[in-house]
């Protein structure tokens, strides 16, 4: 009889454990800047913390968290990532910082058009003679406040 309860606490932890991970890879499949699951448009996502210019990663060298896949550039940013993932990945699920936080909306960004605030990765778009850092940086902390808030509006 013991036995059986354990193994059925067991059951239902299991249970709950995967509805909550299928939940948040849903959440992540809807909301977050991906192109056939890819993140960063393939861009090595420690490379942007290395004091460099981003690299490509390969397709060979990924890492698949929460239903994003990530590529890398070497073996030890995959490591590096697999070590502390959350502070690797782009703010705002990999949209235009600027946007989020002027109206809220998600849009494209071009990956070597980006700023690291605290730690974190911020992506702008960057195309047709629209450079959205150069204006975010003239307001930053308020947008990022709007950015941050409308996000969690989103992504809940």
């Amino acid at each position: 009889m013991r036995n059986l309860i354990i193994l059925t606490l067991l059951s239902a932890f299991t249970v709950t454990t995967l509805i909550a991970q299928n939940v948040g890879s849903s959440l992540i499949k809807k909301h977050y800047n991906l192109e056939k699951d890819l993140a960063l448009n393939g861009y090595d996502a420690v490379s942007y913390f290395n004091g460099n210019k981003p690299q490509k990663g390969k397709s060979n060298i990924q890492v698949t968290s929460e239903g994003a896949t990530y590529y890398f550039s070497n073996e030890k940013n995959k490591a590096t990532f697999l070590q502390n993932p959350d502070k690797y990945k782009p703010q705002y699920g990999g949209w235009c910082a600027y946007a989020m936080g002027a109206s809220g909306e998600k849009v494209e960004v071009d990956p070597n058009t980006y700023k690291l605030i605290n730690g974190k990765l911020y992506l702008f778009y960057n195309a047709f003679f629209n450079n959205t850092l150069t204006t975010w940086n003239k307001n930053e902390s308020e947008l990022k406040n709007k950015a941050d808030s409308n996000w969690k509006k989103i992504y809940k």
